[in-house]
């Protein structure tokens, strides 16, 4: 059973994370439902395309030009967060561009983030280490990894139901190794 959040009860948390398929959204909401704070969705100002194909090859192009989309999202209040939860899927085996926009475009110096990731069962890739690149100056705690969906297989949401309970676990132990729940 968990008794509630190890932290300052004063620090701010915001979870700012991108999904298409839902399944980084599903964890977002399991770690806002354990340690409170701001849920925030980030998104492009020209979405990408829904076709899979479309999508594969314009990212493709994005990573090999070093291109940062524009964002839609502005988080004007940033300065008033001390811990950020920043969440994404692996896609091209590392961060998503839009990703790399948000914390590129946003200095997170002096705040602690705390990186969290959904795949298709190939792991982070280089995301872990790219959002370290990108926060050379805030405090980095270990990040969650979980498999999601796999959209090349056309398998969209996959953290629901039954799953969903299993990564709620998973969320629940990685929390309180991180120190941000504590059990009882």
């Amino acid at each position: 059973m968990i008794i509630g959040i190890q932290s300052n009860a004063q620090e701010k948390i915001a979870v700012v994370y991108l999904s298409r398929t839902e399944n980084t959204e599903a964890v977002a909401k399991l770690i806002q439902e354990k340690v409170g704070g701001n849920l925030i969705a980030l998104e492009k100002q020209d979405p990408y395309p829904e076709n899979y194909q479309e999508i594969v090859a314009q990212v493709d192009r994005e990573n090999e030009e070093g291109y940062l989309p524009p964002l839609k999202t502005k988080i004007e209040n940033l300065k008033d967060y001390d811990i950020l939860f920043v969440g994404f899927p692996t896609w091209d085996m590392q961060m998503p561009p839009p990703m790399k926009s948000f914390l590129t475009e946003n200095d997170l110096s002096g705040k602690t983030v705390i990186p969290f990731n959904t795949n298709a069962g190939f792991g982070v890739g280089q995301g872990f280490d790219q959002l370290r690149e990108l926060c050379p100056d805030s405090k980095i705690l270990k990040g969650f990894s979980v498999e999601g969906g796999y959209e090349k297989k056309g398998v969209l949401l996959a953290i629901k139901g039954e799953r969903k309970e299993k990564v709620e676990d998973q969320v629940i132990t990685w929390l309180t190794s991180i120190g941000l729940l504590e059990k009882s």
